[in-house]
């Protein structure tokens, strides 16, 4: 029987799913340039419970609790809650020492998600807040986060992500690359999709949620491993569309070595899957809010896309060796093809980088490791979602954070 029929056919089909993708999200670009909605100023009035689930974080936790304590909102409109889990060092005595109040767990804690599910539903048994703030232990805070936040609830926010920034942007390579992540993630999709009416992402921390909405979605009970997306697309299906407050800023240690980094996209690439399997079908059964519930699965989409590309490059191989049969030179094409390929994906992503850089007006020389590390960087997902996509089992592993710094020590760099 002959292949080239069917591989050619595979080929054209995988292609014309990877364009259309491509050209789906190629469609908000030109709201990068675009002005996300802003909230009017309004007095203090949201009581929040500021949340952080902390596990080894001893040398680090102090420094976010400082930040959260200087915040420029009435002291008495909220607390600040840590949550110990796992530990093996004195996170809870740096956190009580710094000023924070100790929520101990009750039940195993499996990943964040599990921490958080033990501490709302205490909270939810009280009347003292009309919403919580969610940020990681190895956060800074800038001190205008609560009343930005105050700002989207009075307006009606009932789920909110804040602007993600780096701390340590140019200490490696991967920093680096993170760092340009998270500002790709918050221009080009938390910002166009503002700029449109949709939903921004829940981006792991620095997130707001309204106690009104805890309670009607019977609390916080997320069963992935990544709780922030898996949120999203709850709030999604809810009809509620995630706000977008740029103003409220929180900077966030990024991992410094590529094991680091490995371990934890790993984690990111598990938890997609999860949440596709588990609201994949959901996204495309409900009634009502279909564009929103078309983009959202288009972004649990992501790791999958790229389990195609492979695929399509094994059949293109494939289809080259049948052709090729046994020519005595048949790898100019071979050689080439991929070479061009590369050259403009490297090209492509470069000048990415560099528009983002400059649009969210970050230095762009400070930044050059990078840049030209980041098409590395992108490339390496691909084997992450094929590890991943065989592994859906895998288990939350902490990523040890050192960079003690306080807010008043910290300098972008220039």
């Amino acid at each position: 029987m002959d292949a080239m029929p069917f591989l050619n056919a595979a080929i054209w089909l995988i292609s014309a799913v990877s364009v259309i993708y491509l050209v789906y999200f190629g469609l908000f670009l030109p709201h990068t340039l675009g002005r996300a909605p802003k909230y009017p100023h309004s007095a203090p009035r949201c009581r929040f419970a500021v949340l952080a689930a902390a596990r080894n974080e001893e040398a680090v936790v102090g420094n976010l609790v400082e930040t959260l304590l200087a915040q420029a909102y009435p002291r008495e409109l909220f607390d600040v809650i840590v949550i110990p889990n796992n530990c093996t060092d004195d996170t809870a005595g740096a956190a009580a020492r710094a000023g924070a109040q100790i929520f101990e767990c009750r039940y195993p804690v499996r990943a964040k998600g599990d921490a958080l599910r033990q501490v709302i539903a205490a909270l939810m048994r009280t009347d003292k807040y009309d919403a919580v703030c969610v940020f990681d232990a190895d956060n800074l805070v800038d001190p205008g986060f609560l009343a930005a936040m105050n700002d989207a609830w009075c307006a009606g926010a009932r789920a909110a992500q804040g602007y993600r920034d780096s701390k340590n942007p140019t200490d490696t390579a991967i920093s680096s690359c993170y760092s340009i992540y998270y500002w790709m993630v918050n221009r080009l999709f938390s910002h166009t999709r503002a700029c449109v009416g949709l939903s921004a992402v829940v981006n792991g921390s620095g997130f707001m949620v309204s106690m009104d909405w805890l309670r009607a979605h019977g609390g916080w009970n997320t069963v992935t491993l990544t709780e922030d997306i898996e949120f999203t697309t709850r709030c999604i299906l809810g009809g509620e569309r995630v706000a977008w407050v740029p103003a409220a800023k929180t900077y966030d240690e990024q991992p410094l070595t590529f094991a680091q980094s490995w371990r934890q996209r790993c984690r990111w690439s598990v938890g997609l899957y999860q949440c596709l399997r588990v609201y994949g079908g959901q996204l495309l059964a409900a009634r009502g809010n279909a564009r929103a519930r078309l983009d959202q699965l288009l972004f649990l989409l992501a790791p999958l896309t790229q389990v195609l590309y492979v695929i399509s490059l094994i059949m293109t191989g494939m289809l080259w060796a049948l052709r090729i049969h046994f020519d005595l030179a048949p790898y100019s094409d071979m050689l080439y093809q991929p070479m061009l390929s590369a050259a403009v994906s490297f090209v492509g992503t470069v000048l990415l980088a560099l528009a983002v850089i400059v649009l969210e007006r970050k230095p762009v020389l400070a930044m050059a490791k990078g840049v030209l590390a980041y098409w590395l960087f992108i490339l390496s997902w691909v084997p992450i979602n094929v590890y991943c996509l065989f592994k859906p089992n895998l288990e939350w592993k902490a990523i040890r954070h050192t960079r003690s710094v306080r807010l008043t020590q910290m300098r972008q760099p220039r």
